[in-house]
């Protein structure tokens, strides 16, 4: 994935980038389905500053974060992406909470979480090819001789 930095670090745009990854069929109520027509604006999160919504069918409360690693963190859109960057480009877990201003434990749980989801969505079934080819890169831990 390609993730430019520079449109990024707005929370608005990191918002959007991540609804649409996120909930790519739109946000939806987690517990009863309803789609955008059926809730209203409950409030505006202080340290994320997400808007969290109220279903009216269920009076479910949800936002952007619901059902995904990051509930319940009061993490901001901003923060999210970069921890999904640093990650994805195998940073240490010390660089990027240094980066992103949080603690390096925090980091390493997320970025377990999200190994630990990565490896769960990986097919499961055989290759059906009898024969394959890895990269000599892989093969060889030094130069060429």
């Amino acid at each position: 994935m390609i993730f430019p930095i520079t449109d990024l670090l707005d929370d608005d745009h990191s918002e959007k980038w991540l609804l649409e990854h996120f909930h790519p069929e739109g946000l939806q109520c987690p517990k009863c389905g309803s789609g955008q027509a059926r809730r209203r604006i409950f409030r505006q999160a202080k340290t994320s500053g997400l808007t969290v919504y109220r279903c009216l069918e269920c009076e479910g409360v949800y936002n952007l974060y619901s059902g995904t690693i990051f509930e319940k963190k009061h993490l901001r859109p901003s923060q999210v992406v970069l921890l999904l960057r640093g990650v994805v480009k195998g940073e240490s877990s010390l660089a990027v909470a240094q980066e992103l201003g949080m603690s390096r434990t925090a980091v390493h749980y997320l970025r377990k979480e999200l190994q630990e989801n990565a490896h769960n969505l990986q097919p499961q079934a055989p290759l059906i090819d009898e024969h394959t080819e890895t990269d000599e890169m892989f093969q060889n831990a030094g130069e060429k001789r």
